[in-house]
């Protein structure tokens, strides 16, 4: 066994972010690697290559115990990381890149520019790569960047390299292209351990897969033995208990569109994807990360520019430059992580609340104190916001009041389409089922809600009807009484007749 990871452990501030993790990847093996995002991937891999120190567990290499203290050291014995963003100069030359900090030099102690050259341009031939290596790395596409990373590692004698997301700005072509370089290192005896989210990539190009899940390493398999449904019901698992059904029986077809996205694409994340927002329901968005939903989230609130397909609000065709031009139809936006995008930690309540509302709350270019409390009082008992005063920082909230606040700062513009995404992430249970309640009661009030979760639980509790997006393309459409656990699973899998 090339690298053994066992009992891996690790905490931040009292949470654990690992708990007995582990990880085993032999002599020329590609070993997926896959979890939703919070599954503790990144800290498993940031502690093998000694960015963070484990707090427990063993780690092995080539049959000896190891403890990288630094990055550089991991590197010295054959451990190559390439991260999604490739970390590569773009003004240098390819040779230049695929020697840096390793420069080879004349007996006259000079850069010897030809072994230099000659060496690059063997490397990448071995990769089937013919390229002019004096030119720049920004001339070449994403996939020749990675085939250049690649053979960075491979001059370093890397053992074992690790891609984080490799494909995930590549387009199929391209694909094809990396996917030949894999097989030539694992020709070669090096191993490969590849963290990826396309099913059908991973099973094309993976011998066994490592699947993880808050923390803990759930399930190790070959995988021809792994099927797509039960790998996706390894990583989903089942965190949340049985919720009360809160969606509405029967269909809403009847209702009018609000929302209406048509083939919409942008880039590679977002290739073809359909959905239907109508007044007055909960539209449930699935899919495993990376499937594009958080970035279809982003296109409908014109944080991104639509490229493909059409965006229609209330019947209208719209394209929005800007995240203001959808405010002003209209749409709210709570993102995925509140804490990044979506709180300011060392504000208020108030001020948190009513930053969406500031342009309509100034008078002169004075805020409207009176009426900014007098809003923030309401949504503070209507939400039910359990705190001090609407003047304390909003960093002290526990996580599900934190969501409210948030919801606040846009109910509090009068949407007529609230797009959250992930709405319970990083609250309690017991806040959970209450966030959802509050979503199906504004719903009941006339709000459409676009509801982007990677909870099944959720979808099936609150949603009057799913779609699901794979690989960016929506592949399924599931009316509430067609809504199972197994449906959701199947589509998420591609499996759909």
């Amino acid at each position: 066994m090339l690298l053994s990871m066992q009992d891996i452990s690790k905490a931040f501030s009292g949470v654990a972010a690992l708990r007995s993790a582990s990880l085993s990847i032999a002599e020329g093996e590609v070993m997926a690697l896959v979890g939703q995002n919070g599954a503790g991937k990144s800290t498993l891999i940031k502690i093998l290559t000694g960015a963070y120190q484990r707090d427990t567990g063993l780690i092995r290499l080539e049959g000896e115990d190891v403890v990288f203290a630094t990055p550089g050291q991991s590197q010295a014995r054959g451990i190559a990381t390439i991260y999604q963003e490739i970390n590569l100069a773009p003004q240098r030359s390819v040779a230049e890149n695929i020697y840096l900090s390793r420069e080879p030099k004349t007996r006259f102690g000079l850069l010897d520019r030809r072994a230099m050259r000659d060496g690059a341009a063997a490397v990448l031939k071995t990769f089937n790569l013919d390229i002019d290596v004096d030119l720049p790395v920004a001339h070449f596409s994403a996939a020749t960047r990675q085939m250049i990373a690649i053979a960075r590692a491979v001059t370093q004698k890397a053992r074992l390299v690790i891609m984080d997301e490799p494909t995930s700005s590549l387009d199929e072509r391209e694909v094809a292209i990396l996917f030949q370089t894999i097989r030539t290192l694992k020709k070669n005896g090096v191993a490969v351990l590849f963290i990826g989210h396309r099913l059908d990539e991973l099973y094309e190009i993976c011998d066994r897969v490592t699947i993880m899940r808050d923390g803990q390493t759930v399930a190790e398999s070959a995988m021809a033995d792994m099927p797509k449904m039960e790998l996706v019901r390894h990583m989903l698992g089942k965190e949340l208990a049985a919720f009360e059904a809160i969606a509405r029986d029967g269909g809403s077809e009847a209702k009018p569109v609000r929302l209406l996205a048509d083939g919409v694409g942008s880039g590679v994340r977002v290739r073809d994807v359909s959905l239907t927002v109508r007044e007055g329901e909960i539209s449930g968005l699935a899919g495993l990360l990376g499937s594009g939903r958080t970035e279809t989230a982003r296109i409908l609130f014109g944080v991104d520019r639509l490229q493909s397909g059409a965006i229609r609000v209330d019947g209208r065709e719209r394209d929005y430059n800007e995240p203001a031009d959808a405010i002003a139809d209209g749409i709210g936006l709570v993102s995925e992580d509140r804490k990044i995008d979506g709180i300011i930690p060392d504000m208020s309540i108030r001020e948190n609340m009513t930053l969406a509302l500031l342009p309509k709350l100034k008078k002169a270019g004075i805020v409207d104190r009176a009426r900014q409390q007098e809003i923030v009082t309401h949504y503070i008992k209507a939400l039910g916001v359990k705190c001090a005063s609407p003047d304390q920082p909003i960093k002290e909230l526990s996580g599900g009041n934190q969501q409210k606040v948030l919801l606040a700062r846009w109910l509090c513009t009068d949407p007529r389409i609230l797009i959250i995404d992930e709405p319970t992430r990083g609250i309690d249970i017991g806040a959970k089922a209450e966030i959802l309640k509050l979503l199906r009661r504004l719903a009941d009030e006339g709000l459409s809600v676009l509801m982007i979760s990677s909870e099944l639980e959720e979808l099936l509790a609150a949603a009057d009807h799913v779609t699901v997006l794979s690989d960016g393309r929506s592949v399924a459409a599931l009316k509430r009484n067609e809504l199972s656990e197994t449906a959701l699973l199947a589509a998420m899998a591609h499996q759909v007749n």
